[in-house]
This record gives C-alpha cells, structure tokens and sequence, in this order.
C-alpha cells in the first residue's frame, strides 16, 4: 500500500520549504481549508488524514501500530520521505500536535518549526499539574463513547468547537466526528485522552509555536502555560476566542500569529 493512499495524502503550493497540516481527533484534512490557501504561493502544502480518519485507508489501521501515538508519528516522517521538499514546518491541531512533537524528536533534521493549536501533552490532572480533567471524568467520558458513540459525538463536538456564533462549524464537526467508524474512533479515543508525553517536551529542540484559545475546555489555558516553561524555544500566543478549533473559527488571527512566528524563525 502507498503512503499516498494510505494516509489520503493531498500536495499543492509552491515554495521550496514544506508545511505539513495534521489534523486531531474526529476531524480530517479539509478542516485546514480556511488556513492552508495564505501559505500555499510560499510552501508546498501537504495536508492528510490520519490513519482511521477522512478517506484514510481503514484496512491500513492497525490497534498494536496505533495504539500509542508513535505509530502516527512514523507515518508523519514517511510522509515527509514521499512528499516533502527543504526544510519543514509541521502545523497539528490537538492530538497531532503531539504526534508531530514524536516525529521532531525521532528526526529533528528534518524540521525547521511546529506550530501547535490546541496542544496537550496530558490531559488528565496530576499534582500540581492542570490538564483539564479528573482521571475519573476522562474513564467516563470514554465509558459514554463506548456505549453510544453518536450519541457521544453529538453531544462532544460542538463543545469542542466552541464558536458559540458560528453553528454551521459546530454542525461540520459534529457530522465529522459521525462519518469516523465507531470501533476505530473508540480505540483512537482512549489512545488520545489517555496519553502523557509531558516527559517528552524537553528532549524537542525545534522551534515551537504554541497557539491557544483563550477559553478552550480541552485544553486550558494552564496546559498552555506548562507547555511554554518545559518545551525549549517555544512561543506562547493566546487567541481570544471560544473553543478548541482556532483554525476554523478564527482563521485569520492564526495566519497571523503562524506568520509572525515563522518571520522570526525563518529568518
């Protein structure tokens, strides 16, 4: 099987440096669609579903490859072996925020940035640390998916959105997060609320953009914060807006913010 096919790989733009979009849990590539035309005159723009995910080849989706996050961060660098030409900037939204993290440590040759929306290493509350969650909310959250999961996804993702004024995007995720096979999105699911890669941040020495809401429920504004102390040479840049989905519901601060960063760290 191709990595093409497999991972429903899509090219465009022009540049001779990359920028790769990945996208999170329940979504697929065509969530970028608001962010990727203000860079694809400067970079060749690659953008793919996940593995179980969008038009992804199921057959290809396999629980012991997926069942940590490593195994999408293998396939993100055959990707980049396929497609990618010069230096890369790797922009992921939740979960594959830190999938590209993985794929910067495992080759940090062939990055020059990341740019994270709407990161978490760790969701659940430890110590000291906030994640945004209580492990017993996470182990019910994940009980409810498991025993009516578009009931789940109905429910779930216009709070993941947010965009309180925007209902037709609230709608696009929630159909998203439905078009997902149940039994995949479950194993998904547990892979991503219950993974902690906080011990990770500091081995990752590429420059990093991390871009949060103000008000997001996944990921807290603490969550950013602690990203900003333990991941080297790292950017902190709060967007003023509602929800967990700043690429969609506030495009155009993010292509600014991603600009101004990229401005400083191409230089």
């Amino acid at each position: 099987m191709s990595v093409l096919t497999r991972n429903n790989v899509q090219v465009a733009g022009n540049g001779a440096a990359t920028m790769v979009f990945a996208h999170g849990f329940g979504c697929d590539q065509t969530m970028w669609r608001f962010i990727t035309p203000a860079f694809g005159e400067r970079f060749r723009t690659i953008a793919f579903d996940l593995v179980g995910s969008g038009r992804s080849d199921l057959s290809a989706y396999d629980k012991t490859k997926y069942g940590t996050l490593h195994g999408y961060a293998d396939d993100l660098l055959e990707i980049l072996d396929e497609c990618a030409t010069g230096p890369v900037v790797f922009v992921g939204h939740s979960v594959s925020t830190m999938i590209g993290l993985l794929a910067t440590i495992k080759a940090p040759e062939r990055f020059v940035a990341q740019v994270m929306v709407g990161p978490s290493p760790c969701y659940i509350n430890d110590g000291d640390y906030i994640g945004g969650f209580k492990r017993e909310d996470i182990e019910e959250l994940l009980e409810t998916l498991d025993a009516n999961y578009l009931g789940w996804s109905s429910s779930l993702a216009p709070v993941i959105m947010g965009a309180p004024d925007r209902p037709e995007l609230r709608e696009e995720l929630k159909n998203s997060f439905c078009r997902n096979d149940p039994d995949i999105a479950k194993h998904f699911a547990r892979v991503t609320f219950l993974s902690d890669h906080r011990a990770d941040l500091p081995q990752s020495q590429v420059p990093a953009l991390i871009l949060q809401c103000s008000d997001d429920l996944i990921a807290p504004r603490a969550v950013g914060d602690y990203l900003h102390r333990h991941l080297p040479k790292s950017t902190l840049h709060i967007i003023e807006n509602v929800g967990h989905c700043p690429h969609m519901s506030a495009p155009t601060e993010s292509s600014r913010a991603i600009d101004a960063f990229l401005a400083n760290t191409l230089r």
